[in-house]
């Protein structure tokens, strides 16, 4: 989702939304969704914020650092905790892709939002959610600083979801699974 950048505020970004990347990152996730297009026998995916265990494990991710920084610090500090995003789970993602593969024929030549529609939260959202299974976590709002990552919207997942995809992992559950990953492997620790 990264090529919204900035959402408009209350409204969600569908596939027809402009893309208005605002990073490096975004911007060649858009550059390479234009090459990709160009051929017809293909599928874009806009992938939500990915949380979740993986072996390859990437605890720079919002919900994966945040619950990190609530178990080994028992705190969680928030630069502009408004800004908004979508999250969705790494086995979801892979589920996604297997979805695409087994129904190609009908969703060739398409762009689709992938994540969790229950999962559009304010950083601030978030926060509250891990600190309800990280008892004693403190949320600190930095209000002096900005957020280098400026990146604020909404996501509309209906295109792939009346196509029949749906993601199934809850926020509450990756956040559960991450809680014990971290408390049980400390190779995982920042």
């Amino acid at each position: 989702n990264s090529g919204y950048g900035i959402g408009k505020k209350n409204n969600f970004c569908d596939e027809k939304s402009p893309l208005n990347p605002i990073s490096l990152y975004g911007k060649t996730k858009v550059d390479a969704e234009k090459i990709i297009l160009k051929h017809k026998n293909s599928v874009v995916f806009r992938l939500a914020t990915v949380f979740g265990y993986s072996f390859r494990m990437r605890t720079d991710l919002l919900v994966n650092f945040l619950v990190n920084k609530a178990v080994v610090n028992g705190e969680i500090k928030l630069f502009e905790p408004h800004f908004r995003r979508n999250y969705i789970h790494v086995l979801d993602v892979a589920n996604a892709f297997i979805f695409a593969i087994k129904n190609f024929s009908r969703m060739k030549g398409n762009i689709y939002n992938v994540g969790l529609s229950t999962a559009n939260l304010t950083k601030l959202e978030l926060a509250k959610l891990i600190k309800k299974y990280v008892s004693g976590t403190k949320i600190r709002i930095i209000k002096n600083r900005k957020d280098p990552d400026k990146r604020d919207y909404f996501v509309s997942n209906k295109k792939i979801e009346k196509k029949g995809f749906k993601a199934k992992i809850g926020i509450d559950e990756g956040i559960l699974e991450l809680i014990e990953v971290y408390k049980s492997h400390k190779d995982f620790i920042n």
